[in-house]
């Protein structure tokens, strides 16, 4: 089976957020994709099966199954159109979270991502204590979103993991006005066994709706503040819907030598 390992939402190898793509000709089981996932130890691992016109499209943490995932999206389009179908230029996937379409636009893919209903609710002790410093809000959807003053303190906050994990949400991100962007944001995951996402798309359906509305404007210019960073456009749609664009670039080219079908 072909590995590729794809930087994404970046433009330089060792940066963005690393994803592992594995193409198939059919599924295998659950438990051995899981069990690749722990072995390549990244925050995703994408597996794809051709599926009608596009590619049936899964994510897998360490730790479990996801249902939506931004960067490993991207990673597989980039993959796709780059060595499988480069006489295409937008590629369909269908995933738990529904189709999913990606489109490359000279060195960028746009992906077509649902929004979520988002909703304030009452900062607590327990997210200023997580944390480590106290949000001005708190904005709830698929993850929560904690919103502070200055993106010096999303910047360098150590947040504390067990306290994090027992806040709601998927995912609990920090975000704030950026100074030479729109917002800078850091993603944290201890649900799924990972302490920082470095650049998570799918949180950004929910920061990018977040921002669109306090800033009044369809277009958000994001940077993920993690130790590796990375750059992501978040376009509002008419449609409600979250067009997430950005960079990739490949790292790897393997072949998985081990007997998956047999776990």
């Amino acid at each position: 089976m072909k590995q590729y390992l794809v930087d994404a939402f970046t433009d330089k190898p060792f940066a963005g957020n690393p994803a592992a793509v594995c193409v198939m000709d059919s599924w295998l089981p659950e438990r051995a994709m899981q069990k690749l996932a722990m072995e390549n130890n990244l925050s995703e691992t994408a597996f794809l099966v051709p599926e009608g016109e596009g590619y049936g499209l899964r994510w897998f943490t360490p730790a479990a199954e996801e249902a939506l995932c931004g960067h490993a999206t991207l990673a597989s389009a980039f993959v796709v159109l780059g060595f499988y179908h480069p006489a295409w230029r937008t590629v369909t996937f269908y995933t738990r979270s529904g189709r999913l379409t990606v489109t490359k636009q000279g060195d960028l893919f746009e992906m077509n991502f649902p929004t979520f209903p988002l909703r304030e609710v009452p900062v607590t002790e327990e997210m200023a204590l997580a944390y480590g410093a106290r949000p001005v809000k708190a904005i709830l959807g698929l993850d929560l979103t904690c919103v502070f003053e200055d993106e010096d303190q999303v910047r360098t906050m150590v947040p504390d993991q067990k306290r994090l994990g027992a806040l709601p949400g998927r995912v609990q991100n920090a975000t704030a006005p950026g100074r030479d962007v729109d917002c800078v944001s850091r993603s944290f995951c201890p649900k799924d066994g990972i302490a920082e996402d470095p650049v998570c798309g799918s949180a950004h359906c929910q920061i990018g709706a977040y921002w669109a509305e306090v800033l009044q404007k369809n277009l958000i210019r994001a940077y993920q503040a993690s130790a590796r960073g990375g750059y992501l456009e978040c376009e509002l749609l008419s449609n409600g819907r979250m067009a997430l664009r950005g960079k990739a670039v490949l790292v790897a080219e393997t072949e998985i030598l081990a007997d998956l079908s047999a776990c």
